[in-house]
């Protein structure tokens, strides 16, 4: 599974951003996706998660409010939409994909993901 990450930019702080997160793969639905980042010096945190329906969400608590993380199973397609962007918020942004499990849960470990995409810069000036 290749997963194409776009839609990063540089945005004033109290800005709005949209990610998208394509999947070339026909079996979509069967993935629990995610998205996490990573600032200069830090090391990568969860960010947002989705289930593969789309029925569950789960957020870090300092996005909580202000992003939304979605998904069209028939697009193939995964989104976070940013909203009041601030200053810490700048970072590469990644999706990823976990393959499979029994219930349709989230998955916010970044261990149990399998595939994850190249990631899209987001920088959001003060």
């Amino acid at each position: 599974v290749q997963l194409q990450a776009s839609g990063g930019g540089l945005v004033q702080a109290g800005g709005s951003l949209r990610l998208s997160c394509a999947a070339s793969t026909r079996t979509f639905s069967s993935y629990a996706m995610g998205w996490f980042r990573q600032a200069p010096g830090n090391e990568r945190e969860f960010v947002a998660a989705v289930s593969r329906s789309g029925a569950s969400t789960s957020y870090a608590d300092s996005v909580k409010g202000r992003f939304t993380i979605s998904r069209d199973n028939a697009k193939n397609t995964m989104y976070l939409q940013m909203n009041s962007l601030k200053p810490e918020d700048t970072a590469v942004y990644h999706c990823a994909a976990s393959y499979g499990g029994m219930w349709d849960t989230v998955v916010t470990r970044q261990s149990s993901y399998d595939y994850w995409g190249q990631g899209t810069q987001v920088t959001v000036s003060s």
